[in-house]
């Protein structure tokens, strides 16, 4: 007997996983948690256009403070949900996500 037929009667075929559109997937981030993310996203987004509304200023320190932190909210925001909606969460694993 060959070792391919030995192979080929005790092996089951790998099963593919379907495919979603763009590897979307809510399981990760689910309930009140998503519309949370999502709600930060566009609240820290608001400021930033707000913030580029503002042509002149007396003491800028707290506004370009203000910029910083709301840019840095939405970009962290905005890797937050692309990684717990995407196959990234399942393809570095549970536990360097939550390392990052």
């Amino acid at each position: 007997m060959e070792n391919g037929a030995v192979y080929n009667e005790t092996t089951e075929p790998q099963a593919k996983s379907p495919r979603r559109p763009f590897g979307c997937t809510l399981r990760h981030l689910w309930g009140w948690r998503l519309p949370a993310k999502a709600l930060q996203a566009i609240l820290s987004l608001l400021a930033v256009i707000c913030e580029e509304i503002v042509e002149d200023c007396i003491k800028c320190g707290g506004l370009y403070f203000f910029e910083f932190t709301s840019c840095s909210a939405f970009l962290l925001s905005l890797l937050i949900l692309c990684v717990y909606c995407t196959d990234v969460y399942e393809t570095f694993g549970e536990e360097k996500v939550q390392k990052v």
